[in-house]
């Protein structure tokens, strides 16, 4: 009683508008009650107490839901008859709500007879209890609602598979004639209101879902026949129609379920003329289409086998389909889908369905269109139908694969041809665009030997109206049909000259558009384009000024691809060629007097992203490098270098020049060694000035590609390069956490893992050591996932070491490798496994679950004292709200259980165990936080 006071002032504090640490301090104080033992009688107190407000009988009614999940264990198994009667008495004292604290009181219910197996007639009490009483049935049929889904969905439950089956068995299974008949009773009484009716459909619903009604009792039952009648009510519309799509989909077992069939199908098909009388209601053509959809999906087979008995689902859907509504007609996408899959495998279509696909070609093709200019759609919603268009362009594609691309291609070509040839000048840009929309989605299943739809339409393409939208969408067909050009290279040069132009017109989609085409053009017609690449080359000098940057870089990347096809000395003396323009402009503002220009360091940046783009697609040319490239590397490193050390504290243009950097490691490969150690150098300075990860990010590749040279020179750099890293980032840690650092964390560790696997003499130096240890513990205590995960591989490198393993003779820097370690996990052990503890039952991704464990047990393996001396410690500093303190003592003793009979495996078990009861408890606060 103590506790009612402190509760209630916690559950004020979210009726007012607080700070967060004031709901914060309320919401640990609501957790750590629900934890405990006196929160029952705490919570029997408010939940019968007619004077307590109702925010705290909603929290009561959670609370025992809550514990009768968690924490059943609590009440003395003589008290549990006690403890159902007190919710069987609170579910009668709320019979007419509020419905919130009815349902948590009926799912406590469910959980407790799941746990209590003497309590086997729980369906049988409830009927008794409250099925007579016209104002109780509604709390009857919440219970029998909620049973099969509390038994089927709720896993926190602590019973195993075999009792999960048995109370199954016992409390629905057994129960499922007395409750279909109990409701086809209620669904006949006189009286009765379609609130209830609308509960008795739920609660089928429910028991059918559940998997444990045998359909075939439908069959005799009123209840189907209910359902149906109940669509012509405005009240019961949804709840019918809920029930109907969830009795067809169970009936998936068509030779099983023959018989309910039979009785099913002409009642979905009498269905098919209200899509003419409630054509204006959107509301209930959403319920037809539904309806209709999960009867043709679930009764495919027997369309294809009896087209004439169920081609009017068949019609149904295709109407559907050319509902204006367009939330309404993706309903139907499903069903088009698999019915063409099925199709699809057929030597040959039957008429009917090529009608009926043709239909919603011709109906998606509609629906693309943009609406007129004045009416425009804006935003979000402008977004959404433009995502909408590839949803319908997949449903153009099943259409294709019954009917085939060449007649479908060859259809909708006809639509632009016929239309341009009657009403060019009334003709409107959507009405051109859709139907050119579609012949680009449909390009992705076009057959490279179609001589016949696919050079019509690319003979169209200039004749088209000179409209924005027309040639961007005439330009992606392009993109589109690049395989079947390389195929029939006589088309290449007209649409080199279509595209060419669009990079003219002012529009920025159009020359998107057309940077987009020229790519993929040169990408797949690479081996016909060489010849034309003076030509490219001259035409990026020309019109490079007036593009944005990201259709000069597609041009690049265009031009690269082609430069790809080439042969070795002739692609080498090319790719030089443009590089070497790229590289006059970075060269001009590095050894510019004085600071370059806003203008010219956008320049800079801009080449550096379009050469990016040119070494990205080249890669390399294998291990012995042209003649052409011999000395590029040298002199290529020779303006970076003067560039960083002018402008490389500016963090974009360092971040696209490391770029460039690492493509050219890849493409050189051992031609960087004579200036590997310069470049290293020059790495390390940089981050030591900026701080910037893309240094690290570098310097890591370096050692990972050069770590095992035999060069004093390098070694030197590597070994500065990662003392000055690791006392930058110490010194960054200070005055930032590291949440803000994530980035450069990322970078420090891979480098670390570099050097650790390169170069362990490096890392394991004992000035250096403590500090990236203590660093890399940072590492874990950021959200990134993939941070988290490489710091652990990190750990997992040294603890693993060979060095640490007694049982083999060690060199005699392993020894001293050893001697390291151990100083620092004297001195840091008790915050590591604190981190990894913490992270564990914290936010550690899920898949480094056993990485944790691995770490914790081979430390426990070689520092079994000082585990046991960390441990209490770290877990009292654990707060409770994420681990139990029972949870806690349990764990402690386990270990120290482990570790003093050196049974070492027994510690990964303690450790699964922690972190198996830390997350039941995690799972509980959600769950609390999602019924607040």
């Amino acid at each position: 009683m103590a506790d009612i006071p402190a509760l209630l002032a916690a559950l004020d504090v979210f009726t007012r508008t607080p700070d967060k640490a004031s709901l914060d301090k309320a919401n640990t104080w609501l957790q750590e009650f629900q934890h405990s033992p006196e929160a029952w009688s705490t919570c029997n107190v408010l939940l019968l107490s007619p004077d307590a407000p109702i925010s705290a009988k909603i929290f009561a009614a959670q609370t025992f839901r809550t514990k009768v999940t968690y924490d059943l264990s609590q009440v003395d198994p003589e008290n549990l008859p006690a403890f159902r009667d007190t919710l069987l008495a609170a579910l009668e004292t709320y019979k007419s709500g509020p419905r919130n604290i009815v349902v948590q009181i009926c799912l406590a219910l469910a959980g407790l007879a799941m746990q209590f197996p003497s309590w086997d007639n729980a369906v049988e009490t409830m009927i008794n209890k409250f099925g007579s009483n016209p104002n109780t049935v509604p709390t009857l049929l919440q219970f029998l609602t909620l049973l099969p889904e509390e038994l089927h969905t709720n896993h926190k439950v602590p019973i195993t598979d075999d009792e999960w089956h048995d109370r199954l068995s016992i409390l629905v299974t057994s129960n499922v004639h007395k409750v279909l008949d109990l409701l086809t009773v209620y669904i006949q009484a006189s009286g009765v209101t379609t609130e209830i009716q609308s509960q008795i459909f739920a609660c089928l619903r429910s028991w059918i879902v559940s998997g444990e009604v045998n359909l075939s009792d439908l069959t005799s039952s009123p209840l189907l026949g209910f359902a149906f009648e109940a669509i012509s009510s405005d009240q019961l519309f949804d709840s019918a129609v809920e029930l109907i799509c969830d009795i067809i989909h169970e009936t998936q077992e068509i030779d099983d379920n023959m018989a309910l069939i039979e009785l099913i199908v002409p009642r979905v098909i009498a269905l098919k003329p209200l899509l003419s009388k409630d054509h204006e209601n959107p509301d209930r053509i959403r319920g037809y289409a539904r309806i209709f959809a999960e009867a043709g999906e679930t009764y495919r087979m027997m369309i294809v086998r009896h087209t004439e008995t169920f081609y009017p689902i068949m019609e149904a859907l295709v109407e559907c389909s050319a509902y204006p509504d367009l939330d309404i007609v993706p309903i139907t996408f499903q069903f088009w889908s698999r019915l063409a899959q099925v199709i699809g495998k057929k030597s040959s279509v039957p008429p009917l369905f090529a009608q009926a696909y043709r239909s919603v070609m011709t109906v998606i093709i509609k629906h693309l269109q943009f609406p007129p200019d004045d009416t425009p759609l804006s935003g979000q919603e402008a977004e959404d139908f433009r995502a909408f268009r590839h949803v319908m362009g997949d449903t153009l594609k099943d259409c294709c694969d019954v009917l085939e691309a060449e007649s479908c291609l060859l259809a909708t070509y006809e639509m632009i041809s016929n239309a341009l040839l009657h009403n060019r000048d009334t003709l409107s840009w959507q009405e051109i665009e859709a139907p050119l929309f579609a012949l680009r989605s449909m390009g992705a299943v076009v057959d490279p030997k179609d001589d016949n739809s696919v050079p019509k339409i690319l003979h169209l393409i200039p004749q088209l109206p000179l409209h924005p939208r027309v040639r961007y969408a005439a330009l992606l067909i392009i993109s589109r049909y690049t395989e079947w050009i390389n195929m029939h290279p006589n088309f290449i040069q007209p649409q080199l000259q279509y595209i060419s132009a669009g990079f003219e017109v002012a529009d920025l989609e159009v020359s998107a558009a057309a940077g987009q085409a020229l790519k993929y053009l040169c990408q797949d017609c690479k081996q016909h384009l060489v010849e034309v690449l003076p030509t490219l080359h001259t035409f990026l000098h020309t019109i490079a000024s007036k593009l944005l940057q990201d259709d000069r870089r597609k041009i690049y990347e265009a031009i690269a691809h082609v430069i790809s096809a080439m042969p070795m000395e002739k692609a080498a003396e090319s790719l030089k060629s443009f590089c070497l323009d790229i590289l006059a402009i970075i060269h001009a503002v590095a050894n510019k007097t004085g600071q370059a220009t806003k203008q010219e360091l956008q320049a800079a940046s801009d080449g550096l992203e379009n050469l990016e783009a040119m070494l990205y697609v080249i890669g390399s040319f294998g291990e012995e490098l042209p003649i052409a490239c011999q000395n590029t590397c040298q002199e290529a490193w020779s303006i970076f270098r003067v560039f960083l050390s002018k402008y490389g504290s500016d963090s974009e243009l360092a971040e696209r020049t490391s770029r460039v950097l690492r493509y050219g490691l890849s493409f050189f490969d051992r031609a960087v060694l004579p200036v590997a150690a310069e470049v290293v150098a020059s790495m390390s300075m940089g981050f030591q000035a900026t701080g910037f990860p893309s240094y690290l990010w570098i310097g890591g590749k370096l050692v990972g590609r050069f770590g095992d040279e035999e060069d004093q020179n390098l070694h030197a750099a590597f070994s500065e390069l990662f003392r000055h890293a690791t006392n930058k980032l110490v010194n960054l840690l200070q005055v930032q956490p590291a949440g803000n650092l994530s980035d450069v964390l990322d970078d420090y560790v891979q480098l670390s893992m570099q050097i650790l696997h390169q170069t362990p003499d490096i890392y394991f130096d004992p000035s250096t050591f403590p500090l990236a240890f203590q660093v890399t513990c940072a590492a874990l205590t950021v959200v990134q996932s993939d941070v988290v995960c490489s710091a652990l591989d990190v750990f997992q490198e040294i603890f693993h070491h060979h060095c640490l393993d007694p049982s083999t003779p060690n060199p005699p820097n392993f020894i001293t490798y050893a001697h390291t370690i151990h100083n620092v996990l004297e001195s840091q052990g008790a915050v590591f496994i604190g981190l990894l503890l913490m992270g564990l039952v914290g936010d550690f991704p899920p898949e480094t679950d056993s990485l944790v464990i691995s770490i914790f047990r081979i430390v426990a393996t070689i520092w079994p004292t000082q585990m046991l001396a960390w441990l209490p410690d770290v877990l009292q500093r654990m707060p409770s709200t994420s681990v139990p303190v029972q949870v806690k003592h349990k764990f402690l003793a386990d270990v120290t259980a482990a570790i003093t009979g050196s049974k070492f495996d027994q510690v990964r078990y303690s450790v699964i165990n922690f972190h198996r009861e830390s997350r039941r408890a995690r799972d509980r606060r959600r769950t609390a936080a999602l019924d607040k």
